[in-house]
């Protein structure tokens, strides 16, 4: 176990009118009290984690609707928990039979990593008997819309995650139809579909607008689909039990955990924050169950934290999650001290360069001065992790905004002053 806190000592996010405290107050809050920012909810907190002082706080012990902010949180959790190699897979062996149990790993033949070193293994025996009903949790997070139920960004949770638990489909221009994994009943559909599935059970409606779309739309991972899955692609009938004759259990270790890391942050994908979190709470527990992890972490690390988030799902689609930016600065800032620069930024989305922050806060020089995590819903953007100065110095910050109706892409261009202010003033 990896309590971070040792890496810190006492962590104090507060300062008594330093002069940049008092040039931020002035700068910022003049253009915070513009009419453009009157008719939405925002909180921001910035802090030198270096000279441990705080140089602007607005709204920043308020709540906030954190969308994927959440998942620097999920992050801080996999890094406290996880090992170097995430577990794909437990199995035992009794004679010719393996039995198999998951783990929650999230790469199991998914269409990026493609992951299946533990599934090699079960081709060489001659019975494979599954061990279900590990997650005691449901397929979709508190708080989740269940109108998502067929949306590409919320596949179900599950213990044995197969293919990313999404099926992908396409029409390329120099061949047929072609949909990943096959066995699911589907139709190719000439106009575009209501809905790509039907609700309850795995029945496909596929349309592509062109030849370049590919879809991914989740599957019910129920164990009649798992085991499905799992019959074709092994190339033989595994059995659902309910035990193990053994209690000891070998564990199978797949990809790197970083690597899964760094595409969970930088394409914000909420399969693999979902997964990770499970998988998190199969090293403290004989069950795989997101709320032990998360309780752990807040009974914990970061017990400190002087707001307490409501903290309900690894990805944030649940608007039920409630975070201050102080919490988040906080967290932030003990990743920091603990890991450092070199390998936080290979995992966060750089401004004007990579990840959700490709296309927005570009530096005039391509060199990227915000590496931040965004957080998306509808009439929220959130901003937060770290930004470099013109001086050289390195700031760790949150920046959120709720309840506006206008679009994002204002939101961040009114956003950008302030950031760029920031990096040149300091």
């Amino acid at each position: 176990m990896r309590y971070l806190l040792v890496c810190l000592g006492f962590l104090s996010l507060f300062s008594c009118g330093s002069a940049p405290q008092r040039k931020f107050n002035k700068n910022i809050g003049k253009v915070l009290d513009s009419a453009a920012w009157q008719n939405q909810f925002t909180g921001i907190f910035i802090y030198d984690p270096e000279q441990k002082d705080t140089l602007y706080r607005h709204h920043s012990d308020k709540y906030f609707t954190p969308a994927s902010n959440t998942k620097i949180f999920t992050l801080f959790v996999a890094m406290e928990l996880l090992p170097e190699l995430l577990p794909q897979l437990q199995y035992q062996i009794d004679a010719d039979t393996i039995y198999i149990k998951g783990t929650g790993d999230p790469t199991l033949l998914h269409p990026y990593f493609k992951a299946n070193k533990s599934l090699e293994l079960l081709r060489t025996a001659s019975q494979v008997r599954w061990v279900y009903d590990q997650l005691d949790a449901h397929a979709m997070g508190p708080g989740w819309s269940w109108g998502d139920y067929d949306a590409y960004y919320a596949p179900e949770r599950s213990e044995l995650p197969l293919y990313g638990n999404v099926v992908m489909a396409a029409t390329p221009a120099d061949s047929a139809h072609w949909i990943s994994p096959e066995g699911f009943e589907h139709r190719w559909e000439q106009e575009p579909p209501k809905f790509s599935r039907d609700q309850h059970i795995n029945h496909f409606y596929l349309h592509t607008r062109d030849h370049t779309d590919t879809l991914e739309i989740p599957y019910i991972t129920d164990t009649t689909a798992t085991r499905m899955l799992l019959e074709t692609y092994l190339d033989k009938k595994v059995d659902l039990v309910e035990a193990a004759p053994g209690e000891t259990w070998e564990t199978i270790y797949g990809i790197p955990a970083d690597s899964v890391y760094k595409r969970m942050m930088k394409n914000s994908d909420n399969f693999l924050a979902e997964q990770l979190l499970i998988q998190a709470s199969g090293m403290i527990s004989d069950t795989l169950d997101p709320e032990k992890a998360i309780a752990f972490i807040l009974e914990g690390p970061l017990a400190h934290l002087k707001q307490q988030p409501r903290w309900v799902d690894g990805s944030g689609l649940s608007r039920y999650n409630l975070f201050t930016p102080e919490s988040m600065v906080a967290t932030l800032t003990q990743l920091y001290e603990c890991y450092g620069t070199e390998r936080l930024f290979a995992f966060f989305p750089e401004g004007g360069v990579s990840g959700t922050l490709k296309r927005y806060f570009p530096d005039a020089d391509n060199t990227p001065y915000v590496h931040a995590k965004t957080g998306t819903l509808s009439n929220n953007y959130n901003l937060s992790g770290y930004l470099e100065t013109r001086s050289g110095k390195l700031l760790v910050f949150s920046f959120m905004n709720n309840h506006y109706r206008e679009s994002s892409t204002a939101v961040k261009q009114r956003m950008a002053p302030i950031l760029e202010w920031i990096r040149d003033h300091y």
